[in-house]
Formats: C-alpha cells, structure tokens, sequence
C-alpha cells in the first residue's frame, strides 16, 4: 500500500469514528451500596428500586433490610457483589482492595467520603449526576439545605452555649470518651443548631477526651448520641456518670443531655432531623 493511499485510510476512519451515531451508555440500573449513608440518599430521591445489594449495616429504610447483603467497610463480599451483576457499586475510598478488583472486573464504582455538612449534599448531587438522575437528587440537596438554613435562622443571635458532643464512651464511666472535635459533619451539625464546639479549635473529626481535657474546656451543655445497640441503654442512669465532674457549668445547671437515633451519625438526609433535635435541646425556647 502506497503511503498516499495509507493516509487517505486513515482519513477515512477518522471520519468514520467522529461521525458516526453515537449509542449513549444506558443509565446505571443495578447498584450495590456499601455505605449506609448513600443508601439513605437513594431512597430519599425516589431511586431505591435500582439496588441489588447493600452493606450488613443497612437499617433504613425498611426497605432496606429486605435488599441482599454483600457486607461492610471491612469484609465486602467480593463473590456475592459480582454475582449480583451490577452495574455501579458505592464503596468507601478507603475500600483499596475491593476498588482493585472490581476495576479487573470492569465494574464501575463511585467512591464516596464523608467530611462536612455541605459534603452531604454535594454527594447526593454527584451521585444523581452519575446515576442519571440529576432533577431529584437537586430537589433533595435543596430541600436540606432549606430546612438546615430556617433551623440556623431560628437560633441566630442567640447566645451559643459552649457544648460538648459526646459520640461513644465507655457505659457508666467516663472513660474513653470520644467527642466531636472541630472538622466534620457532627460539628457542623451542631453548629447549624446553635451550639459553639468545645473543640472547635482540635481540627479532626473526633477528639479523645480526657477528664482533665473535659474539665479545662468548661462545657455549659453536654450532649450524648446513642446508637445502634447503645441505643437501649437507661438514658437516665447514664446522665448520672456526669455528676463526678460536678465543678462542669453542664453538670450543675442539669444541661447534660442524650439523644438516641441512627441519623446523628449517618451522614445522609435525616440529618436535617438530627439537626432539629440538637437545636431542640440547645435552644428550647426557639421557634
């Protein structure tokens, strides 16, 4: 072949693959959520009908629970998740192995990380960007942010008590206690409700909190987060670990506080709930 009639081929192809029909990639139909979070957000835009599979940590919903299994952050099944034939899976960025392989496997994944508050939304407008459904993913984050905007306007230039959020520690003691320190969305939250971080200056999302810690702070409201299992425990008695720190502002003006439920620390659309009941308890009387 003369080098003349090479190129004119060359030409040709060209010509063939910039103007010839393009078949879009359909929508991604088959998804497996390992993160509970993500989960929660595609319910909540009307899209949970597209998972096949989600993460053993999956409560919410009701729907759910009903979905198969493929495991948690650390021991995904690898078989089940390739079984179910998917089409997109959300893992966790750290999840490097389970990224490997599905890539061998020509799998697609959208990894997520949680942060901030505002994190939250911009996951839930790119995860409706890349499952093809931008309009209700919009109308969710906007909705967020609307009611997380009138919750932060009902406790405005009110005084902002210097509060301690409490997450885990152990059961009738106050050992290993671990609260919110000033980066994520847990002090975001508590932020929008009207509370000013004791640890607001410890930039990391979680603080492990000495007693003498606790006591230099000098927190005026002490709030707890039940959980999961923790959920169960007596409320009542657990409040009582606090009277051994009696000099605390919190403690002696009986502003120590618990609040049970999965959507303070499941960084998804009840959120905005959770940020309701802080505010409830930092502010009683706000409207």
């Amino acid at each position: 072949m003369t080098l003349r009639r090479r190129t004119l081929c060359i030409l040709i192809l060209i010509l063939i693959l910039v103007f010839a029909p393009h078949t879009p990639a359909a929508p991604p139909r088959r998804l497996v959520s390992l993160i509970p979070a993500v989960t929660e957000m595609l319910f909540a835009m009307g899209q949970g009908d597209r998972l096949v599979g989600v993460s053993s940590y999956d409560q919410f919903p009701q729907e759910a629970a009903r979905i198969r299994s493929v495991g948690g952050l650390l021991d995904p099944s690898v078989e089940t998740i390739l079984a179910l034939k998917p089409d997109l899976v959300i893992v966790y960025a750290t999840q490097y192995e389970l990224k490997q392989r599905l890539e061998r496997a020509a799998i697609p994944f959208f990894s997520y990380e949680h942060r901030t508050l505002s994190d939250i939304m911009s996951t839930i407008r790119a995860l409706g960007v890349r499952i093809e459904a931008p309009e209700p993913a919009e109308r969710l984050a906007g909705s967020m942010e609307q009611a997380i905007g009138r919750v932060r306007a009902s406790v405005a230039g009110l005084d902002r008590p210097r509060t301690l959020l409490v997450f885990s520690r152990e059961p009738g003691s106050l050992q290993n206690v671990t609260a919110s320190g000033g980066y994520g969305f847990l002090h975001d939250m508590m932020e929008a409700a009207g509370g000013a971080d004791v640890f607001s200056d410890v930039k990391q999302q979680s603080v492990q909190a000495s007693t003498e810690m606790i006591l230099s702070r000098r927190p005026e409201a002490i709030i707890e987060l039940r959980y999961g299992r923790a959920a169960a425990t007596d409320a009542g008695k657990e409040t009582q670990a606090w009277d051994k720190l009696a000099s605390l502002p919190a403690v002696k003006n009986r502003r120590v506080y618990v609040l049970t439920g999965d959507e303070f620390v499941v960084p998804g659309p009840r959120v905005v709930d959770a940020i309701r009941r802080l505010a409830a308890v930092l502010h009683p009387t706000a409207k």
